[in-house]
């Protein structure tokens, strides 16, 4: 076969855009599902983001690693469709500042039905931008036909896989303890709170447990020195190495 000669020019984001406006006048992502029909199937359905917020530079990352993975099983033979999907759960925060609400009971007064209403439209707000960033990247996937979490199917297809479990015996109750806002009356993810992180000095101590018959003692850091007094015992990890 011939190749044309690749260009020794730096205009590397000009080359970039040619590749991709190939790719989408030729439909190259779908002929690489229908050329390979008669192959197994590798089914890949990605991790939804939240198109309400921006795209940033992590999710650069994990679209690139999410786009490797289903290129490799491409090359090799597989027929791998790719679901595109959209995480429309949650509270948007931001959306109340904009109805000048502030926690659960005003956004009763202002109503649940028009407050749904509003937060089905506020979930689309970058949904644009996320469309370009990831065919900007190269990252391939079904975004005309994508899932949504506030769909009625896609919720009647978690109610269905958590019947099949309760089926199977493998539900049980449990306790987990989880960060929770008393003004929005709903747990928080992690990544909420990390966004009201902040860098605070603390008081801590450092005290001394003697060891039995030797002259050496064990240092344990603590920032409640006032559970000192109640103290019976210091607990050690027998697979632990410890720095004398």
């Amino acid at each position: 076969m011939v190749y044309e000669k690749v260009s020794s020019d730096m205009n590397f984001v000009d080359r970039e855009k040619q590749v991709e406006k190939f790719w989408k006048d030729n439909d190259i992502f779908q002929k690489s599902i229908d050329n390979r029909k008669k192959g197994e199937t590798y089914t890949f359905y990605d991790g939804p983001p939240t198109a309400n917020g921006k795209p940033h530079i992590g999710h650069v990352l994990t679209r690139v690693i999410k786009d490797m993975i289903p290129r490799y099983r491409t090359m090799k033979g597989y027929m791998v469709p790719r679901k595109d999907g959209w995480d429309t759960h949650g509270l948007p925060v931001e959306l109340e500042k904009e109805l000048g609400l502030d926690g659960k009971e005003q956004i009763e007064e202002y109503g649940l039905e028009p407050f749904i209403k509003k937060c089905k439209e506020s979930v689309w707000k970058y949904k644009g931008m996320w469309e370009d960033f990831s065919s900007t990247v190269g990252f391939w996937a079904d975004m005309d036909n994508p899932y949504i979490t506030y769909d009625d199917n896609f919720i009647e297809s978690e109610w269905w896989a958590l019947k099949q479990i309760w089926d199977k015996g493998l539900l049980y109750k449990g306790f987990k303890i989880v960060p929770y806002c008393p003004r929005c009356g709903t747990p928080l993810s992690s990544h909420e709170v990390a966004q009201g992180y902040k860098a605070v000095k603390e008081r801590s101590a450092v005290v001394r447990f003697k060891c039995v018959g030797e002259d050496a003692y064990f240092l344990a850091w603590t920032t409640t020195p006032w559970t000192l007094p109640s103290n019976v015992a210091l607990c050690v990890n027998p697979e632990e190495t410890y720095v004398k």
